[in-house]
């Protein structure tokens, strides 16, 4: 995507392919920590004992190899493409944003969480798994398709919270995301099995399974139980509830990483766990990691940015932040008391407005360029693009200065009076809600869905440059303000 600054400047935006990339490497890397579970690895031998003597030749064996692992691919992948196919724009919002699925996920996630840390075991109807091994025992094609069946019912209770959570997160309107995160997640599951299933000589170089395996377990258990907490955000913010502020989820945070820090020093010993005669470097690794997470989260209770996990906080007020007295008096005074206020807020004390038609009047009296900024509660990149990018002190000078801001959430909730209905002229659909509404206006005005998104414009509306998405490059998002106002000012002068 190329953007073109009234000067003849381009500014590339390669962002919204980066992030399907870095999408499918979160899948791939999922992938292999699936492959670590206690479901899992022992089934590793299983596959080797079946296809240990199958082929008659070599290549036969190197088919049925192949034909096991695209099994398995297939398998996962079409769950992805049966979930893409059904959501539309409308029920990806809905299922993002709404305090059902997203109530419902945290719900799923805290479960998956306690079964990881050893409260309860996970098994599947025994039925089902018999029969799916009697077809296996058939042999022939279609038996190597149901052993690849078999390991994915029996290692369930161990990918499942893993590829749901994949699922999940790609629920943003993207059709195709879904798919490339399923084929991403089983290419690296199936990849090891594969190879085992071409040379069966490699087991001897395993590590033999143990109590290892279930310290893997209770790790992910930790990570599920904090990663919980962000669907009930999610829903929290939309609706308002105001349970879980962002120094409540931040305390939350440090108490369940400190707890797995302390669990992988052996400070603390769950069901099932094996004595810990000595400390692996590996592990005394990834605790020292744990820790430093867990300082590096401390500061932001009293209100630090936490640049690096700014897409997962809520951006709701903290009850002891000590930065906000400062930003307040630095701020100049809207002439108008925002709409909405109440409930919607600006990051980094920036005041502006969230009507388009109050921020367009405001616009005309005060002779700025009117910001749009399409968001939303549960945008992960827009809590990243204002952290990251709105925090810098040149960008958030001009933002606060140069420009009437005006904050458009789609995901918003609040029902409008009646008499501010309408139906779209793009679905046919009766528009009720704020973040209908200003859906509505971003689809049918800029023909585009996606937050972030950011348009400047004049006081006849028009663009000012080419709005722009997801831009994580400071210098990029300032040479971006910078032609609007040069732009604006030019316009200024003819007339």
């Amino acid at each position: 995507v190329v953007s073109e600054a009234p000067d003849g400047e381009k500014i590339t935006l390669e962002q919204p392919e980066e992030s399907l990339v870095g999408f499918m490497l979160i899948a791939f890397l999922a992938g292999l920590a699936a492959l670590l579970t206690p479901c899992v690895f022992p089934m590793i031998p299983m596959t080797v004992t079946f296809f240990t003597g199958r082929g008659k030749s070599k290549m036969e064996g190197y088919r049925n190899a192949f034909i096991y692992g695209f099994s398995i691919i297939a398998i996962y992948t079409i769950a992805g493409t049966v979930l893409a196919a059904v959501q539309g724009p409308e029920f990806a919002n809905w299922l993002s944003t709404h305090w059902l699925p997203n109530v419902f996920f945290f719900a799923v996630f805290i479960f998956f969480a306690l079964a990881f840390l050893g409260l309860f075991e996970i098994t599947l109807p025994s039925g089902l798994v018999n029969k799916m091994d009697a077809k296996a025992d058939k042999g022939g094609m279609m038996g190597i398709f149901f052993m690849a069946f078999t390991l994915v019912l029996v290692s369930f209770s161990c990918t499942g919270p893993i590829a749901g959570s994949i699922l999940i997160s790609s629920a943003g309107g993207a059709l195709i995301k879904p798919i490339l995160g399923m084929l991403a997640f089983s290419m690296a599951f199936a990849l090891p099995f594969t190879l085992f299933a071409i040379f069966p000589g490699w087991l001897n170089s395993l590590p033999k399974s143990g109590g290892w395996l279930n310290s893997v377990k209770v790790v992910l258990g930790f990570l599920e139980l904090a990663l919980a907490f962000k669907f009930l955000s999610i829903a929290d913010q939309v609706y308002h509830w105001g349970i879980l502020d962002r120094d409540i989820y931040l305390a939350i945070w440090i108490v369940i990483f400190t707890m797995m820090g302390l669990y992988l020093l052996g400070k603390i010993r769950l069901p099932h766990d094996s004595p810990m005669e000595s400390l692996g470097v590996p592990r005394l690794m990834l605790a020292i990691a744990t820790f430093v997470l867990v300082i590096y989260m401390i500061p932001g209770m009293w209100g630090a940015p936490l640049k690096g996990l700014s897409g997962y906080l809520p951006l709701s007020s903290h009850d002891f932040d000590l930065t906000k007295f400062s930003r307040q008096t630095s701020d100049n005074e809207l002439d108008e008391s925002p709409k909405y206020a109440d409930f919607l807020h600006f990051p980094h004390g920036i005041q502006g407005y969230f009507d388009y038609d109050q921020a367009l009047r405001a616009s005309k009296r005060q002779n700025k360029p009117l910001f749009i900024d399409f968001t939303g509660h549960g945008c992960v990149n827009c809590r990243e693009m204002e952290a990251r990018v709105w925090s810098d002190s040149r960008v958030l000078k001009r933002l606060k200065e140069d420009f009437v801001m005006v904050a458009l959430y789609i995901d918003e909730r609040h029902t409008l009076p009646e008499s501010q209905w309408y139906t779209s002229t793009y679905d046919n659909k009766v528009k009720k809600t704020i973040g209908k509404q200003n859906a509505d206006f971003q689809i049918t005005r800029f023909n585009n869905n996606a937050q972030p998104y950011y348009v400047i414009l004049d006081q006849d509306e028009e663009l000012l440059i080419n709005p722009i998405a997801y831009e994580t490059d400071i210098q990029k998002f300032i040479d971006f303000l910078d032609a609007a106002s040069k732009e604006f000012k030019n316009r200024a002068d003819q007339k």
